[in-house]
């Protein structure tokens, strides 16, 4: 059975970190791209970053030096550092599993607030 579990969302001040993790079972993950997007409340889902199977990384352009995705193959599990975080980062994150089928997970909740 397939499954990504995103954990780590919590309610952060502004300024604040906080590092997401996404765990995967049931596909081979060290084969599969791995993206996270965001998705806030009356807002479609956009992607964040992507980590190819090489390690080789991107970023929407809002979120470079803030944010790193990483991934350990070791681990099946893909992360994303959010650094400096923002109000405008409150949105439910979510990761994505792609090669030869998409996978996505459920998602975990961000706010920023003070």
């Amino acid at each position: 059975q397939v499954q990504l579990v995103e954990s780590g969302g919590d309610l952060v001040q502004p300024g604040g970190s906080l590092r997401l993790s996404c765990a995967a079972s049931g596909f081979t993950f060290s084969s599969y791209t791995m993206r996270w997007y965001r998705q806030s409340p009356g807002k479609g889902r956009g992607l964040l970053a992507v980590i190819s199977t090489d390690g080789s990384t991107s970023y929407v352009d809002f979120v470079k030096g803030r944010f790193t995705i990483s991934r350990d193959n070791a681990k099946n599990t893909v992360y994303l550092q959010m650094n400096n975080l923002k109000p405008e980062d409150t949105a439910m994150y979510y990761c994505q599993a792609s090669y030869r089928a998409i996978y996505w997970g459920q998602g975990t909740q961000v706010t920023v607030s003070s």
